[in-house]
């Protein structure tokens, strides 16, 4: 017989429309601080992957190594909340109502952050539901898992890429190429609908940026010398890479 309370996730529609009970709101509360801590860990392991990157590489490219990571973040960022969310997440879906009805990528709405918010009539503002919880949040959390994709392809291409066109790939990368691998997994499109699972992100965020690096990789070609004088490609810095490692596992109890 408990009391119902209002809640700032909105209304309870599972079984009939009603105030979500206290019990349900802390539940919902703590759902989204778990969110919140892991999505957390996962953006701190962008740390992890600049140490070990720049660990690894001569001493004079520690800089550019550094700026491109934290391109990743500021580019991809913006990718995220352009296009690629809305990419992933959004509509239309099919008569059930969960699988991506073109089975490839959204194209309904969360463009530029539009729907995110609903405002009311005396201009209150609260967040989309989605699923049973804030639209913003998972926006957040999954923002992370993208960041860190586009961050793989950077190890990869070290050293061998100039900044202007990182900035390019980054903002592609996390604009549409992860937004639709992401759609058709996560986002219950044509893999999702066939039963597809991936708990941990190995088969969408690693591979996906995996194939990214190999492909970089593969097009910029070794470093110059890189087979002529081996010990002049030496990490320059086993500390970094060491600590670099160490915040990657500790980000990866987020991640998984």
């Amino acid at each position: 017989n408990e009391d119902y309370t209002a809640s700032i996730f909105g209304e309870n529609t599972t079984t009939d429309p009603r105030a979500y009970t206290e019990t349900e709101n802390f539940q919902q509360a703590l759902d989204h601080l778990w969110l919140l801590i892991c999505g957390a860990l996962v953006m701190f392991m962008q740390a992890g992957f600049a140490m070990v990157e720049s660990g690894c590489c001569r001493s004079k490219n520690v800089q550019n190594i550094l700026l491109k990571n934290l391109t990743d973040v500021c580019v991809g960022t913006l990718g995220w909340w352009a296009t690629g969310f809305a990419f992933a997440f959004a509509g239309p879906t099919d008569a059930g109502g969960t699988n991506k009805a073109n089975k490839f990528i959204g194209t309904e709405t969360y463009f530029f952050g539009i729907d995110f918010v609903h405002y009311v009539d005396d201009g209150t503002k609260f967040p989309d539901i989605a699923g049973g919880g804030s639209t913003l949040l998972t926006w957040f959390f999954q923002w992370a898992f993208c960041s860190a994709a586009a961050t793989i392809v950077s190890g990869g291409v070290a050293e061998r890429v100039n900044f202007p066109g990182y900035c390019i790939f980054s903002w592609c990368m996390t604009a549409f190429v992860y937004p639709v691998v992401v759609a058709w997994t996560w986002g219950y499109g044509w893999l999702g609908a066939e039963g597809y699972m991936d708990f941990a992100g190995s088969g969408i965020v690693h591979m996906c940026g995996g194939v990214g690096a190999l492909t970089g990789a593969a097009i910029a070609g070794p470093r110059t010398g890189r087979f002529d004088d081996p010990d002049a490609f030496v990490p320059h810095s086993l500390p970094l890479v060491v600590l670099g490692t160490f915040i990657l596992w500790f980000g990866w109890y987020g991640f998984n």
